[in-house]
C-alpha cells in the first residue's frame, strides 16, 4: 500500500511543483497581436532574446558578450520562429537587421528596431513579412546565461577555432566545445567572429546571415541538452532557475509548455533560411532585403 501510495504521489508532486514554477513566469500580454488560426494546421513560436543588461556587471571575465555593441533603447538579439505540425519541427531564424516596415510608425528600419515600441509590434512586423505568430516567448541575456548553465552547458561542433574579441568569445580547437553560459552567450551574439584557418585569422564576411545560422545552432543543441535531461528534479528546477528573465505570452499555459516540451524532446528541428540580399540604405546602413524566393520559406512557416 506504501509503494502504491508514493507511486501515485511522485508524478503528482512533480506535476504540481512544474506548474507552480511555471505559473511564476512573468506574462506578457499579446494576444490581441497573435495571428488567428484560421485552416492553419502548424503552430509557430515567437522566440525573441532581448539585449537587456540588468545583473550584468563589467567585472564579468566576458563581460563584453553582455555590454558590448548598442546599449541605449530595447532592442532583440536573436528573433526565431519555431514551427511545429505534429511530429515535424522546423526552426528559422530572422535576421535582426532585415529591414521592414514598422507597425508603429509607418517608417523603414531594421525589425529588431521594431521591440522600442514593445513585443507586440515586433510580433506584428513578424507578421507583416508573412509568418504568423500563434506564441511569444522572451527570454534576456542573464537568463540566457543561467539556462545554459542549468543544463550543465551545452557542445557545438565548430570546425576552426574562433574567437571574437569583441563579444569574448574564445574556441581553442575544432571539432566539439563544449560552453558554459557566459561562452554560449558570446558565441551566439558574435558579429565579428573569426576562424583560424591554416594558421591565420579570417573574419566571417556573412555578417547577419552567419550569426542567424549559429543562433540555430544554439538553439537545437540547447533543445536537445534539455529533452536529454532525465532527472526528474532538475527538469522541475527549470523554469525557476530562470528567475523574472524568461517571459511567456498569457495565452501559453502549463499543459501547452508540456505539450511541446514532448515534442521537442526528441526533435531535431529542420533548418529553415530566409533568403536575403545585403544592400545600404541612401542614408549608409547596412541592412538585409527579403529575396522573392523568400516566399517559399514564408509559406512552409504559414501552414
Amino acid at each position: 500500500m506504501v509503494c502504491l501510495a508514493l507511486t501515485l504521489l511522485l508524478p503528482v508532486s512533480a506535476f504540481v511543483f512544474g506548474w507552480w514554477q511555471f505559473s511564476r513566469l512573468p506574462t506578457v500580454n499579446v494576444a490581441a497581436a497573435l495571428s488567428p488560426r484560421g485552416s492553419r494546421h502548424g503552430t509557430n513560436y515567437l522566440i525573441v532574446g532581448t539585449d537587456s543588461r540588468a545583473g550584468i556587471s563589467a567585472n564579468d571575465p566576458n563581460a563584453g558578450a553582455f555590454l558590448s555593441g548598442e546599449v541605449s533603447g530595447a532592442r532583440t538579439d536573436t528573433i526565431m520562429i519555431l514551427h511545429v505540425d505534429g511530429a515535424t519541427t522546423e526552426l528559422g531564424s530572422i535576421p535582426r537587421d532585415l529591414w521592414v516596415t514598422d507597425p508603429a510608425t509607418g517608417q523603414k528600419g531594421r525589425i529588431n528596431g521594431t521591440f522600442a515600441n514593445g513585443p507586440s509590434n515586433l510580433i506584428k512586423a513578424v507578421e507583416g513579412i508573412g509568418i504568423p505568430v500563434d506564441h511569444y516567448l522572451e527570454i534576456n541575456f542573464v537568463s540566457f546565461g543561467k539556462l545554459v548553465d542549468s543544463v550543465d552547458g551545452i557542445t557545438i561542433d565548430v570546425p576552426f577555432p574562433a574567437k571574437d574579441d569583441h563579444s569574448g568569445l574564445s574556441i581553442q580547437k575544432a571539432g566539439p566545445a563544449h560552453l558554459n553560459g557566459t561562452q554560449a552567450l558570446a558565441y551566439v551574439r558574435s558579429r565579428y567572429y573569426e576562424e583560424l584557418v591554416d594558421g591565420k585569422w579570417r573574419v566571417d564576411g556573412t555578417a547577419d546571415i552567419g550569426r542567424t545560422e549559429r543562433q540555430r545552432a544554439f538553439l537545437t543543441a540547447l533543445m536537445h541538452k534539455v529533452a536529454d535531461e532525465r532527472n526528474p528534479l532538475r527538469l522541475m528546477q527549470l523554469p525557476g532557475s530562470l528567475g523574472s528573465g524568461i517571459k511567456r505570452d498569457t495565452t501559453f499555459g502549463y499543459f501547452d509548455a508540456l505539450d511541446l516540451g514532448w515534442t521537442l524532446k526528441d526533435a531535431s528541428p529542420e533548418p529553415l533560411v530566409l533568403p536575403v540580399t545585403p544592400r545600404r540604405t541612401s542614408g549608409g546602413a547596412d541592412v538585409l532585403e527579403l529575396q522573392p524566393s523568400s516566399t517559399a520559406v514564408i509559406s512552409a512557416l504559414s501552414s
